[in-house]
């Protein structure tokens, strides 16, 4: 059986190594065996955890290693950064371009981006209009796949753009309540919850208002 000679690591440090070393292929036992040891400290006896301590390093084979490594991240619901995986950022730029296409098909101008402020360690983007932001913020995993990242934008663009120009953003041409960005079917929309519930538009394609 390993000892769990330095259970201090924190989470995101060790767990980073495994998940960049499972993406390159060059996962070795000793980081999967410091994160076990982290997960029994932190309390957590799992499966994978008792086979990586009880089972002798040599023995461990290289998908034994990947397989267990994989385990241990859902153990301690890791989740990348954007460091860790670029295209999660590029999926809600991506996302974020579709947004802007509403943004100015309702005739509102300024500039909006996603940023990473400074005050903010959570790793989390930030959608950026004329120089602010608001709301919760966009988590890396947003970016898996982009229907779940415009839906996941839209929200945070229209509670940035809402609070800077004090009023409802966007709005249904029907009932002139604000409309919400939701998944329908696996596809972001817009969806009005006012008297029979509808899908005004796709996010990316609401009509033009301008004049």
């Amino acid at each position: 059986m390993h000892s769990c000679e330095q259970p201090g690591q924190v989470f995101d440090e060790v767990g980073g190594r495994v998940y960049a070393a499972l993406r390159s292929g060059d996962l070795d036992a000793d980081s999967v065996v410091e994160l076990a040891c982290l997960v029994e400290e932190w309390g957590r006896r799992t499966a994978a955890v008792q086979e990586v301590l009880e089972r002798p390093a040599p023995d461990l084979t290289a998908a034994d290693l990947a397989r267990l490594g994989e385990r241990l991240l859902d153990d301690i619901g890791f989740e990348p950064t954007f460091a860790l995986e670029p295209g999660l950022w590029a999926t809600l730029e991506q996302a974020l371009g579709i947004v802007e296409r509403d943004v100015r098909a309702t005739g509102i101008a300024g500039t909006l981006r996603l940023v990473t402020p400074d005050w903010d360690d959570s790793g989390r983007a930030w959608a950026e209009f004329r120089g602010g932001h608001h709301g919760n913020g966009v988590w890396p995993v947003e970016g898996r796949d982009l229907q779940g990242a415009l839906a996941s934008v839209a929200d945070a663009a229209q509670e940035t753009i809402m609070e800077l120009i004090w009023t409802v953003w966007p709005a249904c041409p029907v009932h002139h309540l604000g409309l919400h960005a939701e998944l329908e079917h696996g596809a972001a929309v817009w969806r009005c919850a006012g008297a029979g519930a509808h899908t005004v538009a796709p996010v990316g394609a609401l009509p033009s208002q301008r004049r």
